[in-house]
């Protein structure tokens, strides 16, 4: 059976397109896969600062606060490492992801965990994954130069090991509802399409 994570990172609630789409993925995959939901809008994680990053560094005599995230951090990287495939919410707020998304992705990309310095550049140590990133957005910015969602989770994701990346865009959703419409429903066959 697929194991399968999941991240949610709109802040829109039921008003998410990105949400809505991962949410009938989900149900249609929920007989036939493992699936591990995290939503990081609804359950936030912290935004990385100072404190926390020594902590995240092997700091000693660690505070309660360096503690938890160290802890939160451990758990974010196991569900990762015993995931098969990654399904990320990447909606486009402002020409970037969504500060949850980034978040997250501050508390497992861990030197010496989820990647290390080599002599030949550094290393992901995620490796034989695959992530799916359905990213949406009001506007139409695929292959152009605005669409920084795309190329900033490639780089994040093959810093820490996964390489084997898919984009499901749903663009134009801000445009009328008939543009909505098609693009929703583009991207609800391409995402099933994947599974």
């Amino acid at each position: 059976m697929a194991s399968i994570l999941v991240l949610k990172s709109s802040i829109l609630g039921d008003h998410s397109s990105s949400s809505t789409l991962i949410n009938e993925l989900v149900d249609n995959l929920s007989n036939t896969a493992s699936i591990i939901e995290r939503d990081l809008a609804t359950h936030p994680v912290p935004v990385l600062d100072s404190e926390i990053m020594m902590g995240l560094r092997g700091a000693e005599n660690l505070s309660e606060r360096q503690q938890r995230a160290l802890a939160l951090s451990d758990q974010l990287i196991t569900e990762i490492q015993v995931s098969d495939t990654l399904v990320i919410a990447a909606p486009m707020y402002n020409f970037s992801v969504p500060t949850q998304l980034k978040n997250w992705i501050d508390l497992i990309a861990r030197a010496d965990v989820t990647f290390t310095y080599t002599e030949q550049g550094p290393k992901g140590l995620l490796t034989d994954k695959k992530a799916i990133v359905v990213t949406t957005r009001g506007g139409i910015h695929k292959d152009s130069p605005n669409d920084h969602v795309v190329g900033y989770m490639k780089t994040v994701l093959g810093f820490i090991g996964i390489s084997d990346i898919e984009f499901v865009y749903s663009e134009a959703l801000a445009m009328g509802d008939e543009p909505a419409k098609t693009s929703m429903d583009s991207a609800r066959r391409t995402l099933l399409s994947l599974f």
